[in-house]
């Protein structure tokens, strides 16, 4: 599981020109990617980094803080371009895998205390963001096995 963090003031996510979440306060916009072979065990690593990595200025985390966190599905987070010019999406788990995996980190985030506001999985989205700092860190927790 791979997530890019980025610390805002304010963000939102449109569908078709409709807003389906946003933060209107500072908190984290965070981009999920899953491959296959994820599971509870990486979902538990991200949780408690997204949770307790002390990530705002004052030295305080989401959990500290109670910052909320727009939490985004983005499979291109398992993007290669190593060979041609085309992108490789083979280690992106495909939807019925990776949605599972993605609603059980939002369900997971929430039962730690977060406040959770999520864009559409699957779809395709606009995201606007805010970012303070600027402030972008990169989480991974890679399966057993996953070739580097």
């Amino acid at each position: 599981m791979r997530s890019l963090v980025q610390r805002v003031s304010s963000a939102k996510v449109s569908v078709a020109g409709e807003v389906v979440g946003r933060l209107d306060r500072p908190g984290l916009l965070v981009f999920v990617g899953v491959t296959p072979g994820d599971g509870q065990a990486e979902i538990d690593w991200m949780v408690r980094r997204l949770l307790n990595q002390q990530v705002f200025e004052d030295g305080s985390s989401v959990f500290s803080a109670g910052a909320p966190l727009l939490v985004v599905s983005q499979f291109t987070l398992y993007g290669s371009v190593r060979k041609g010019r085309h992108p490789s999406w083979t280690h992106a788990a495909p939807g019925e895998v990776a949605r599972p995996i993605f609603e059980k980190l939002v369900a997971d985030l929430r039962a730690g205390g977060a406040q959770v506001q999520t864009g559409l999985f699957g779809a395709m989205m606009q995201v606007s963001l805010v970012n303070e700092g600027p402030f972008t860190l990169w989480l991974a927790k890679e399966p057993a096995g996953f070739p580097l």
